[in-house]
């Protein structure tokens, strides 16, 4: 099981604070996009248009199998990875701490940049955010064991408070 799970939306930092995470906590830092686009050899967007979304969240759900797996990592999920009812019932099953990176949509908007390769987001972005993060939301929150609202911290800050709500201290 890892140290510590990060589940969130898009923009949450979930990647930025994952790896600033594990190098304080001197672990190592497992993404699970990261992780499905080096085991396919494919960007995550060439995935959803060659293959469709339904192909990707197979992918993604063995990615997170593999990564709740490691010992002493802190994972970070693509937004979407907790959303299946099979990756749910999983989470619900490890010990370990599973913080929810929360946002409001005015903090994502920079971070996310709504131009970048993000299938789901096409069209218009803010809205499709708007409503990914409606529906996904409930699900962020009954898997976390602590909720960290994001929008004005720093890097630094949203550990301090990881660690604090998950009760984790540096080893």
């Amino acid at each position: 099981m890892p140290l510590l799970v990060l589940i969130g939306p898009p923009g949450s930092g979930k990647s930025t604070v994952g790896k600033a995470l594990a190098k304080f906590l001197a672990v190592s830092f497992i993404d699970t996009d990261s992780s499905v686009e080096r085991t396919s050899g494919r960007k995550i967007a060439d995935i959803f248009v060659d293959q469709g979304e339904e192909f990707f969240r197979v992918l993604e759900y063995q990615a997170l199998t593999k990564a709740l797996e490691n010992e002493k990592a802190v994972v970070s999920l693509g937004g979407g990875a907790p959303i299946p009812e099979r990756a749910q019932l999983l989470l619900q099953e490890i010990e370990s701490p599973i913080v929810f990176l929360d946002i409001s949509l005015s903090a994502a908007a920079p971070r996310v940049g709504f131009k970048r390769d993000r299938p789901l987001l096409l069209g218009n972005p803010r809205a499709q955010w708007q409503a990914l993060y409606e529906v996904r939301r409930p699900i962020y929150e009954k898997l976390a064991t602590t909720v960290v609202k994001v929008d004005s911290l720093t890097t630094d800050q949203v550990i301090q408070e990881i660690l604090r709500g998950a009760g984790i201290e540096k080893h």
